[in-house]
């Protein structure tokens, strides 16, 4: 094998490449992967710049993972997380890029201006690279192709109440008009899917009763928003992404809607697929979410739509706020701020269950890396390919750990896995071929993440200076 003489990394060792393990040496300059070959195992010297670096006999190479569902919440709700750990935390669980939320940030979004006070609190903060969301609200509509050629990747929506008064809900004929504006220039709309009216109609939830929380934001909710969504995505032929998906009764909809060819994407998220309502007692405020987690029969549905492909990607929706936001003294679901930390264990979660279900390391890596990359349109991430940026996660499936909510790297020790006996450890993260996480360590590279932005011309684009 004749490795390439402008190579500066070189990584040997099982790898998913193409939906498959094999056997490969990857390597890399200047950040870049220039070549993917097969390796028969042999020890031969590398470039004189080059470092190489052996898996061991349990590691697999997967690539970095791509997040499109993190609240970062900087500017303005610092104490609730920040770039700085936010960054840290998402390196230390395999993932190399992430999408912030437009909402939660104080300002939200939803302007160019916001957009570069946001860019701007992420210097010296980015352990991963990092991409922005733009908002869609009723006072934005009309500006998302501005916002678009300034950096953001697609736009959010809700259809009910966002939980912050800065970031209003859309109603139908705003979602309309939303869907025909990105429909113009080949936009995005994602959607944060749940009806306000039947919400409307709900009881109301207070107190620790999980059932009670549970019967406040019914499957209906979504499974109305979601039609709603996919009847004026079809009329305008627009782009849309349906967000955090709970309700596995959506899941037929959903499948008619692609089969009829309406250009909808899906994603879910640990939490609906690793816990179930009959697993949280009573007060335990941890596992609030909007929308909910449902019950294991629901589970299933949404399990079985990844498998065919209904669902096509899994991401965070990493939603953190400090403890006592969360109300843990009171339980009070009613009360308590709805968002679930988990951008350091999205990986381990998710393999955890998917190897109980007959899943394949190769299909986590496509749903948590390639798919998300595809439908954001994040260019050059999240395979391993001539090409792509060289983000890699060192993976050890087979190994074990038990969640300690001290050690993560989150802001605030709060998380609903507290206790919780995973599958899989992530040994290192390399970002454009450098090392950001080695576990057990805090890290051994500076934060030196770029902001990526969208590129028509299939070219990976970043800002390494803001």
């Amino acid at each position: 094998m004749t490795l390439p003489s402008l190579a500066d990394l070189v990584l040997r060792g099982r790898c998913i490449v193409d939906d498959e393990v094999s056997l490969v040496e990857v390597s890399a300059c200047d950040g870049v992967i220039v070549s993917v070959e097969a390796w028969d195992g042999a020890r031969e010297a590398a470039p004189d710049a080059a470092r190489v670096v052996e898996l061991a006999a349990d590691e697999v190479l997967l690539p970095g993972l791509v997040d499109t569902h993190v609240h970062v919440n900087e500017p303005g709700r610092t104490e609730w997380e920040g770039f700085h750990s936010a960054t840290r935390a998402a390196a230390a669980g395999g993932v190399t890029t992430i999408l912030d939320m437009p909402l939660n940030s104080i300002p939200p979004t939803i302007d160019v201006e916001a957009l570069e006070v946001k860019r701007q609190a992420t210097v010296g903060k980015r352990h991963t690279d990092v991409g922005f969301w733009g908002g869609a609200v009723p006072s934005s509509l009309g500006t998302f192709r501005q916002l678009h050629e300034a950096g953001a990747y697609g736009f959010k929506c809700f259809l009910a109440d966002s939980g912050v008064e800065e970031f209003p809900a859309l109603d139908t004929d705003q979602l309309d008009e939303a869907l025909a504006e990105v429909a113009s220039f080949g936009g995005l709309l994602i959607v944060h899917a749940e009806d306000a009216r039947v919400i409307d109609h709900a009881p109301r939830s207070s107190g620790p009763r999980y059932a009670d929380f549970l019967a406040s934001r019914p499957p209906a909710a979504e499974d109305t928003a979601i039609d709603t969504v996919l009847e004026l995505a079809a009329k305008h032929g627009a782009r849309v992404h349906i967000l955090h998906l709970s309700s596995g009764g959506a899941v037929e909809s959903i499948r008619g809607a692609k089969r009829d060819g309406v250009k909808v994407s899906v994603e879910s998220c640990p939490h609906y697929l690793t816990v179930a309502a009959d697993e949280i007692g009573d007060g335990q405020t941890q596992f609030k979410c909007c929308p909910p987690i449902r019950d294991a029969a629901n589970r299933d549905l949404l399990w079985q739509g990844l498998a065919d492909g209904v669902i096509d990607c899994i991401v965070s929706d990493h939603s953190p706020s400090t403890p006592d936001l969360k109300l843990l003294d009171t339980g009070d679901f009613g009360g308590a701020w709805g968002g679930i930390s988990s951008v350091q264990l999205g990986l381990s979660l998710i393999w955890t269950e998917a190897r109980t279900r007959g899943h394949d390391l190769t299909r986590v890596a496509r749903w948590m890396a390639s798919r998300p990359a595809e439908i954001a349109e994040v260019l050059a991430k999240g395979r391993v390919a001539v090409g792509y940026a060289a983000d890699f996660a060192v993976f050890a499936p087979d190994d074990t750990f038990v969640v300690d909510a001290d050690k993560l790297h989150h802001k605030n020790a709060i998380t609903a896995y507290a206790g919780r006996t995973l599958s899989g450890v992530v040994r290192q993260t390399w970002l454009r071929g450098q090392l950001v996480h080695a576990a057990p360590g805090k890290g051994p590279a500076a934060p030196d993440g770029r902001v990526v932005i969208p590129s028509p011309s299939g070219r990976l684009l970043s800002r390494g200076e803001a």
